[in-house]
């Protein structure tokens, strides 16, 4: 509708309920049983990658245990008041720090302060503290105590990225859960509910891409998803992940795989040449090699695997240990970081290295 404010796709699907959290069914489970049985604890910490629903769960957590309508199974109404203000934003008993820009121990003896005071309306008052990490030594002193005693009415949810460099001192004062990354086909399968409420059309191959690129964050790959509908009104084209992302043609790297399976230096050397005329980023060359290599040899050791049947059918399992060391070689490739105009070098060195087999 014209008028409407535009809202972003990770914004628009954001879970509302438990059963919409993709992927983190180990912790959900967990939630929804304390919630069912009242036995919810007092301070938690949510770990893992970015984009894989922390603060998302956060918020749901906070809302379901607050709920004033909420189910046996522990999920929330969303239509009582309380669930109406959680998820505008808009509730003075949700607050949110991000740890980021609030580090100093002036910051947690404010937390400290107001955490003393009794919520507005709802049974307990929530504070979420993102990329938690980032808090001085000093500042997470001052939380220990807050944390080890809180008032009744009070509930902390830590957020990191880097669970490591949580002192120890908080991890035993909390209830900690790992998050995972998402696998590539649960990230497709989301995508691809959201194309169809969209109603908006794009091939399966870009999907495929589009996940592959999200590296386990559905975050990302709903914000990718984005920037294609945005640039693509009508429907996403062909090429579009490469227009937009600077990926290299999918072509470009099956022929660099095949060349080198096949032994032809002039082929590789000239196809790497292509591809760096095209401003491709080096490490984002190698990662498609790797996965596409990944998939060729998972392909090939399960047939009903198959990502791409015209690459796929070129090769048999007799062709799998060339494949396997090959694979070798490019992922060692891949975690070398060469700086300056020939960032390409690794990559290079990996595919030429069959030559000499």
């Amino acid at each position: 509708m014209k008028g409407e404010e535009h809202v972003v796709l990770y914004r628009k699907y954001r879970p509302r309920t438990f059963d919409e959290v993709v992927g983190q069914e180990h912790v959900v489970t967990v939630l929804k049983n304390a919630l069912r049985l009242d036995r919810v604890a007092h301070a938690y910490l949510f770990a893992g990658t970015r984009g894989t629903g922390k603060t998302t769960l956060a918020r749901l957590l906070a809302k379901a245990f607050n709920c004033q309508n909420r189910g046996k199974d522990g999920e929330p109404c969303n239509t009582c008041n309380i669930c109406r203000e959680f998820m505008l934003g808009r509730s003075l008993d949700l607050i949110e720090i991000d740890a980021a820009s609030n580090r100093g121990i002036d910051d947690i003896r404010e937390l400290r302060d107001a955490v003393r005071f009794s919520p507005m309306q709802a049974r307990r008052k929530v504070y979420i503290v993102d990329e938690v990490h980032m808090l001085t030594k000093e500042a997470f002193n001052a939380l220990l105590k807050t944390l080890e005693e809180p008032p009744a009415h009070a509930m902390f949810i830590l957020a990191t990225t880097e669970l490591d460099r949580v002192p120890d001192t908080i991890l035993s004062r909390v209830q900690t859960f790992e998050f995972r990354r998402l696998s590539q086909e649960k990230i497709q399968n989301q995508l691809k509910e959201i194309l169809k409420k969209e109603k908006y059309k794009l091939s399966d191959e870009t999907i495929r891409q589009i996940a592959f690129l999200a590296d386990g964050s559905i975050r990302d790959s709903e914000t990718m998803l984005g920037q294609v509908m945005d640039a693509y009104p009508e429907g996403g084209e062909k090429d579009a992940l490469e227009k937009l992302f600077g990926l290299p043609r999918l072509q470009a790297v099956h022929d660099l795989i095949d060349a080198s399976l096949a032994k032809d230096a002039k082929r590789i050397i000239e196809t790497i040449e292509k591809i760096k005329e095209g401003g491709i980023d080096p490490k984002m060359l190698s990662r498609m090699l790797v996965y596409e290599m990944r998939m060729l040899l998972f392909t090939l050791l399960d047939p009903a695997r198959v990502a791409d049947e015209d690459f796929a059918k070129k090769y048999s399992r007799e062709d799998i240990s060339r494949i396997k060391t090959l694979l070798v070689k490019l992922l060692e490739a891949h975690h070398k970081e060469y700086r300056g105009p020939f960032q390409e070098l690794p990559v290079v060195l990996a595919l030429l290295d069959s030559l000499v087999q």
